[in-house]
């Protein structure tokens, strides 16, 4: 069975200056590694088409999504937080990728398709219901889910974030929604400082220390991951795919590899196929060494399949 690929050009123009480590760069690595001889049977390709401002309304603070558009400059670049700019082309970047996940719901929930993701940027987790922060600026993976929701009459989701940063934004935009559940593991302490303490019966945090190796990894995730989603038994289930974990990734400290990914991969697929008919949708988020981003990104789709 195929995956599709969902995407948009408008995706590479949004570009927050040279040296910046979300750089257009991300996207051109992880579509390059798609076209490799012998894996082109395993995708199919679809655009993103643009969110509205009431699609993206659903998951954040009108008053927000209104600024951010005010914000948009016709030239040079605006900064939202001292990680975070947008150029003349971000907010239809942004839309773009938020409206990616759109799409990716609505071809999985039509049965098109089982398996979606969204090879997108900016990313979104960090974008809480009324701020932009950490390189992200609409939270696309909770635009996504409550269009489920709201749109197609799921009850029940998953969202399992395996980025190397704590999913603050979906935890703000979810910890009182219990239709949803997010399992967010992270580097702890780190960027941005938060979900150590979070108490939550759908939010399950998972913080690690510096230097957590695929072994303690994989056995954290085992034990409170795992029996938390089987409990659920979510109806569609979604993944925050960062790759930053990886032990190359430049900006941060864990000490994850390609099997990893894979590995995670295959135990979330398992619970979609268990419970949710078999539908996955990923969404990117970080990654920021080319070779282990566009690498861990094939791992990632191949245990998909």
């Amino acid at each position: 069975m195929s995956i599709l690929i969902i995407s948009h050009p408008d995706c590479a123009l949004h570009d927050m200056g040279d040296g910046h480590p979300e750089s257009p760069f991300r996207l051109d690595a992880i579509a390059s590694q798609l076209k490799i001889p012998g894996m082109e049977d395993l995708y199919q390709y679809g655009d993103a088409p643009m969110a509205s401002i009431e699609q993206i309304s659903m998951a954040h603070d009108r008053n927000y999504v209104d600024a951010v558009f005010s914000a948009s400059p016709v030239k040079g670049t605006v900064q939202l937080d001292p990680d975070t700019s947008m150029n003349p082309y971000t907010l239809t970047a942004a839309r773009r990728a938020a409206g990616a996940v759109i799409h990716g719901i609505d071809q999985i929930m039509s049965g098109k398709h089982k398996k979606a993701f969204c090879n997108i940027r900016p990313p979104g987790h960090h974008a809480e219901r009324n701020r932009a922060m950490g390189f992200c600026i609409f939270n696309n993976i909770a635009v996504g889910a409550i269009h489920a929701l709201q749109t197609h009459g799921i009850k029940k989701i998953a969202i399992v974030d395996f980025d190397v940063h704590h999913g603050n934004g979906t935890e703000d935009i979810f910890k009182d929604n219990p239709a949803v559940m997010l399992c967010s593991s992270f580097q702890h302490p780190f960027y941005p400082y938060s979900g150590a303490d979070t108490l939550s019966d759908n939010i399950i945090n998972l913080p690690l220390p510096a230097g957590t190796d695929s072994h303690a990894y994989r056995n954290a995730v085992e034990m409170r991951f795992l029996p938390a989603l089987e409990s659920f038994q979510p109806e569609l289930v979604m993944t925050s795919a960062g790759f930053d974990a990886h032990v190359n990734d430049p900006l941060a400290g864990l000490r994850l590899v390609e099997d990893d990914y894979a590995w995670i991969t295959s135990k979330v697929k398992d619970i979609a196929d268990q419970f949710a008919n078999g539908r996955l949708i990923s969404v990117l988020e970080g990654g920021y060494d080319l070779d282990a981003l566009s690498s861990s990104v094939v791992s990632h789709l191949e245990a998909m399949v």
